[in-house]
């Protein structure tokens, strides 16, 4: 196996194109490039071929994780499965969940603090904080210990109310509002305080609407 060809830069996502005797490509970042110490027209074994695979996927799968983490908020079984969908391995992307967690990358308890402040900042209540913990597939067991200190929110729903009805506000109007209030994860009875504060009708909701 002889190395035909191999790209003098890298492209837009860091990676030096190689192609080989039997037409085959790879792409591959600069540290597995080194790594092997490539370069064109080098001869390489069977089995030699088969490490530089292998190393080419676990790189892949790292960068990747560092893409997805410096992007968003995610937890370590979150991470694994976006990986996966990317084309990842199972195997790659669980060792670069491992890596970015040996690494101090990534870490459950502080994902779960950052995604419980995103939801307070959001005005987000308690329980769609719940659901986006859920989503981001944050341990059960860290739930509560992130959730401990999650703020009243009838400043902000008054203030979303205010926002979305003035004086004279038709039930139906009302009602929308009401409806996106709990979309936010409010309750229903936390809202009902807050219409009444504002002086709004609430006779036309029922607690289950």
């Amino acid at each position: 196996m002889r190395i035909d060809y191999l790209s003098g830069s890298p492209d837009r996502a860091g990676c030096y194109r190689v192609r080989f005797s039997d037409e085959s490509t790879l792409r591959l970042y600069r540290q597995t490039v080194e790594d092997f110490g490539l370069y064109p027209g080098m001869e390489m074994t069977e089995e030699r071929f088969e490490q530089l695979k292998t190393a080419a996927g676990k790189m892949s799968a790292k960068m990747r994780a560092v893409r997805i983490v410096s992007a968003s908020n995610v937890s370590c079984r979150d991470l694994e499965q976006r990986l996966t969908r990317k084309g990842e391995t199972p195997e790659d992307a669980r060792q670069a969940v491992a890596w970015m967690e040996d690494l101090h990358l990534l870490d459950d308890r502080n994902t779960a603090e950052q995604v419980v402040h995103a939801c307070i900042r959001k005005g987000y209540g308690r329980s769609r904080a719940k659901q986006v913990l859920y989503e981001k597939r944050i341990p059960r067991e860290l739930w509560e210990e992130a959730l401990e200190d999650y703020p009243d929110q009838s400043d902000k729903i008054e203030s979303f109310l205010r926002s979305r009805l003035g004086e004279g506000a038709e039930p139906r109007d009302v009602k929308r509002a009401v409806d996106a209030l709990l979309r936010r994860g409010h309750s229903y009875s936390r809202i009902r305080e807050a219409l009444n504060s504002l002086s709004l009708d609430t006779e036309n909701f029922s607690e289950d609407t």
